[in-house]
């Protein structure tokens, strides 16, 4: 059986994974990296994801730390609003809309917006040029036994790797929490989201829209042009039996039941895409560190679509893991640290969650009168002031 050595092991290859690798690469650690399955890199291939990220402003500078940022920038496209429409009433057609916009709290924009494959595509490129970096596709985590000094980490092919700090990053069923003992609480709606690529005949200009009726929020995320033509990631968010049906609609019957649900807001949109559909759940570990392992992403958090905060907890997560490996090396995957890590994580995450699952409630409702009280809601927050730029500055995660 085989044995090696590094300081950190990460399991889980996604996003979050990959970032982490370059983000621990860069910061000067040996840095390994397993996942089960090979990353997609084409849109078009099967099983690749067709999601989007939206990296809110505080991401940006973790994303230059790890040596990502100038590679994913030329793909990108800014969000400079935030726009929320509801579409409540007895025909789905706007009846108000409110524009938060960057432009009332920062010079730059609340963030940027690339597609998932994408970002696996770019990141692994960034790769090559990390010699202390080894990735491992197809290489699943089997086996955890952990020590005061070290965590021995067995693979799918016998080999052991020794490690001095685990990173679990292996999704919300993650093998590694289980392993390491941690308990999660989830909360569950009947809901699913279908996630997939159109173009539309208005440009967006940089406005990322939620439209809200029932079932859950429809949003229209700006990304780069697709062959000359504007382009929008959607999400959209409903009950689970009602995304199935829509999900094995023909195109063109899917295409009119997109366009019905989009309120015309972009004029007509066109699949180019295939579509996919995942569940909605909000879930949160017990702790973020067990001994020698610490988790990110959504080992330790899952959020429903709402606000652009999954993935940006996932790289506060981050940012918090590698300042704290940067100020004291020789503690790396210590008791200490990983105790600092829980404490400065878990309670920001535990409070975001509970916003998003409020937010996520309310945007469910059906009932006229619910409905109305949404829009009532809405009309207020935005109206005052000092409330609308706390609330843009709370969604940034900035102080």
């Amino acid at each position: 059986m085989t044995r090696q050595s590094t300081d950190i092991l990460i399991s889980g290859g996604g996003v979050a994974g990959l970032v982490a690798a370059a983000a621990f690469g860069a910061a000067g650690f040996s840095v390994i990296c397993v996942d089960p399955e090979v990353p997609i890199i084409d849109p078009n291939a099967a099983g690749a994801d067709l999601r989007s990220t939206a990296f809110l402003q505080p991401a940006i500078p973790i994303l230059q730390a790890a040596g990502l940022w100038q590679r994913l920038l030329p793909f990108a496209a800014p969000l400079q609003i935030m726009r929320i429409i509801d579409a409540g009433g007895a025909e789905p057609v706007p009846r108000q809309t409110k524009d938060f916009d960057a432009a009332e709290i920062s010079d730059l924009p609340f963030g940027y917006n690339l597609p998932n494959w994408l970002l696996r595509r770019e990141t692994l490129a960034a790769f090559a040029q990390m010699p202390q970096l080894s990735f491992r596709p197809g290489l699943a985590t089997t086996g955890l036994t952990t020590r005061q000094s070290e965590a021995i980490v067995t693979l799918s092919d016998g080999t052991r790797i020794a490690a001095r700090l685990v990173i679990a990053a292996d999704g919300r069923d993650s093998y590694l929490r289980r392993a390491a003992g941690i308990d999660v609480k989830t909360t569950r709606y009947g809901q699913k989201a279908l996630a997939f690529f159109v173009t539309h005949a208005a440009p967006h200009q940089n406005i990322s829209t939620e439209i809200h009726r029932s079932g859950g929020p429809f949003t229209l995320v700006p990304l780069p042009d697709h062959q000359g033509q504007p382009c929008s990631a959607v999400v959209w968010m409903t009950l689970g039996p009602d995304a199935e049906n829509l999900a094995a609609l023909p195109q063109p019957e899917f295409e009119t039941a997109i366009n019905a649900r989009s309120c015309g807001i972009l004029g007509p949109l066109t699949l180019v895409s295939r579509r996919t559909i995942w569940p909605i759940i909000t879930q949160i570990a017990d702790r973020m560190a067990g001994e020698r392992v610490a988790l990110i992403a959504e080992a330790a958090h899952v959020a429903p679509p709402i606000g652009a905060q999954g993935l940006n907890m996932s790289l506060a997560d981050l940012g918090k893991l590698t300042s704290l490996a940067r100020a004291a090396p020789a503690d790396l995957g210590s008791a200490v640290m990983l105790e600092a890590y829980h404490r400065a994580r878990h309670p920001d995450i535990a409070l975001r969650l509970r916003g998003i699952d409020a937010l996520n409630r309310a945007s469910m409702l059906g009932e006229p009168v619910l409905r109305d009280l949404r829009a009532a809601a809405l009309t207020a927050a935005f109206g005052i002031a000092p409330l609308r730029k706390t609330l843009m500055k709370t969604g940034l995660g900035l102080r």
